[in-house]
Order: structure tokens, then sequence, then C-alpha cells
């Protein structure tokens, strides 16, 4: 009689560290049922399961009954009668055929029948580092940079059981009691370190800096995802939910040489290299004032040094005027195109747009995206069908036939 009840499974909130436990029995001092056996589920018994957490039922070591959705859960399916569930003969024909297979074990149940909590939250505050640096593609077409330098980073991120039935297959297996976080963390963190590598490649394609990591970690999130499909999330039903980054430190020759291109990339603009060198020479003048050896001899190195050759500002000065005249005079020959064009054609004619210039053949402007204007059509006499010469100025009678325009 023992295993004819039926039982109450539940379990308590599982802790941050706990990836898998098994259900317990309600067994309380009131409770006339403390001799049933273990790992035995009677028909008829209730599950409870609750927020964040997802159950399921092995029998035999087969996955035979899952449920994640908040409530009570009636086991209705099992293999061992209770004469409390169904109609009594029927129950008393089954629990007399469940004691005869009894005997046959030597009194004992013959079955296995377990049940496993999982906690499918949310788990944070998993840190990770890279202990030796990871190579970063860094590309900036608005100067020609294209060179790979080395970055540490630091953070921590979160990951969450998408899919039990993996884990419990692939990981977790057939447990005593619980799963704890502490068995797999290890080889976690060291994929999850590796999967960082091709992650910040695919970043640095997006033409991202080091220094702007931590505000594309959404990207990151996602192909970290992409990176650990294999190992996390086919194998052992693992996904990583967010991610949060340290500031990214670069070795200090990495970042001096990025600094530098940046630097050299600003002078390509004569204007700019022309005010650097009037801001080196009046430091220079400042320091041939303070010379030792009086303020001549410091004078006179500089016009030794101005005499080698080289350009002055003066020059770098000309040059940027040319540059800034040679630009507005192709933003004025492209407008003066633009008005001797006449009003845009239609159809698939080839039309400047009056906004910009660009030369288009669709509908719209492929710079700027204004939509093409129809001409109107010019001005013709109804009777006779002469046009004047200039459309802008449209007489009030036709010059032909005398009939008024309308």
């Amino acid at each position: 009689m023992a295993d004819q009840w039926k039982d109450f499974f539940y379990c308590e909130a599982i802790a941050n560290d706990v990836l898998m436990t098994k259900g317990e029995k309600r067994q309380q001092k009131r409770s006339a049922n403390t001799k049933g056996s273990d790992n035995l589920i009677v028909s008829g018994s209730v599950i409870a399961v609750a927020d964040g957490q997802c159950m399921i039922i092995v029998e035999q070591g087969k996955i035979v009954e899952v449920c994640a959705e908040p409530g009570e859960f009636v086991w209705d399916a099992s293999t061992e009668p209770s004469i409390f569930t169904g109609g009594l003969s029927e129950g008393i024909v089954n629990t007399f055929h469940t004691i005869g297979k009894r005997f046959t074990f030597g009194g004992d149940t013959g079955k296995d029948q377990r049940i496993y909590y999982f906690n499918i939250k949310e788990l944070v505050g998993n840190k990770f580092g890279t202990p030796n640096p990871i190579p970063f593609r860094v590309v900036d077409r608005n100067i020609g940079l294209d060179v790979d330098v080395s970055v540490r980073c630091s953070g921590v991120y979160s990951f969450r059981l998408s899919d039990p039935l993996l884990f419990y297959t692939n990981v977790a297996g057939n447990v005593e009691r619980e799963y704890r976080r502490g068995e797999i963390e290890g080889q976690l963190k060291t994929e999850f370190v590796s999967a960082l590598q091709p992650a910040f490649a695919k970043i640095s394609a997006m033409e991202v800096r080091p220094s702007a990591l931590p505000a594309h970690v959404t990207e990151l999130k996602d192909f970290l995802n992409e990176a650990l499909t294999k190992k996390w999330s086919e194998l052992r039903g693992l996904e990583v939910v967010s991610v949060a980054l340290n500031p990214i430190t670069l070795p200090e020759e990495d970042a001096e040489m990025i600094k530098q291109a940046q630097r050299t990339a600003m002078f390509r603009d004569p204007t700019m290299a022309a005010a650097s060198l009037v801001g080196a020479q009046g430091d220079a003048m400042k320091a041939a004032a303070s010379n030792q050896g009086g303020a001549m001899t410091g004078f006179m190195g500089m016009g030794m040094a101005a005499g080698a050759g080289g350009m002055n500002a003066g020059n770098l000065f000309e040059m940027g005027a040319q540059q800034q005249a040679q630009q507005q005079a192709q933003q004025q020959a492209q407008q003066q195109q633009v008005q001797s064009a006449g009003p845009p054609s239609v159809g698939g004619d080839v039309w400047f747009c009056s906004e910009c210039g660009q030369q288009n053949n669709g509908n719209f402007c492929q710079k700027c995206g204004t939509r093409r204007i129809e001409p109107a059509a010019p001005a013709s006499c109804g009777q006779c069908g002469w046009v004047p010469a200039d459309p802008s100025q449209v007489p009030r009678f036709c010059q032909n036939c005398g009939q008024a325009f309308s």
C-alpha cells in the first residue's frame, strides 16, 4: 500500500549556481505515506512547476515527459497504477498485476522513474578575460588604414538553458542529486574566449575601432552565438544572452601607431599642414629666444634649417587655396550643366538632378534621392498648333492665326 498513495513532487527555489536538480516528494509529519519507494511516480501524482523552471520525467533512463509552463502537472500516464486513480475494480486488477511483477523481483519495483528540474533563467555574472592578446583588424577607409593590432578585453556574460533536453542528454546525464554550474564553467569560459576571435573579425569588418567595441555588444553577442552554435546550442542547449565589456586595452606601440597614422592623414590637407607648420615655427621662435647662446644664435639656426629646403607655410596655404578654388569651380560647372540641361527629362533618357547635379537614368536621384520632375508641355495655339519660340514668354494671341491663347 505504500506505493498506492499519490505523491506531490516539487522543487525549492533553484540557486543561481545550480543548472539541474532532482525533484523531491513532499513528506511532512502529518503524511501517512512515509515508506513509499524512491524513484517511483504513481499515476495521478501531482508535479508543481514554478517560473524559471523546466521539468522532465525520466522513466527507465528515457525522457517520457517535459513541461516548461508554470503550474500543476498531473502524471496520468504512469506504468505504476494506483487504486486511488480511475475505477476501483480496474485499479485493484492493475494493482494485483503489479504485485505479481514485483514478486519476480523479490518485492522490488523493478523500475526507475525520476523527476528533474532545470534552471532556465538567465544565469548572470560569468566573468571572462583574455589571458593572451587577440588579433583585431583596424580598418579606416577615410585615411587608408588597414592594420592588425592586438587587444585585451574582459567583462561578464550571461547565458541560459534554451534546450533542457539536449543538456540532460549530452551533459548532465543521470545525476544522483544536482548538477552545478561549476562543473562546466571552466569549459564554457574557455570556449567563450576562443569564440571572441572570429566574433572580433566580423566586428572589425564593420570598420569598428577597438575603442568603440563596448558600444557594439549586441552585434558581438549575435556573432558569439553564431560561433558557438555547434558547441553550445546544438550540443548542450545553451545560448549567450548578453555581453558587457570593460574598456578595451591596446599595447602602447599599437595605439601610438594608429594615432600617428591619423595625424599623418590629417596633413593631407595642405591648409591643415600649413597651420601645423605655423604652430611649429612659433614654438621654434620661442625656443630660439630663450637660447642660452643668445637669441641671434637661435634665429641663425632657424634660418639655416629653412634654407635647407622643404615646404614653407606660404606655399602650403597657396596649395590649399588652389584646391578650394578647384572644388568651387567644379561645383559651379555642375550647376551650369544642370541649368543648361533644362528641366529633367522623363522616361529612359539621362537627366540631371536639380538639387545636386547628379546624372541619373531612373526615376530617383542616385545621390540625394530627389524624384525626377516631368517637364511641363510647351504652350501652343489650339487653332493652328503654333508654338512660341520662348516658352517663358507666351503672347496673348497667336502670331500665326490670331487665336487667343487659353
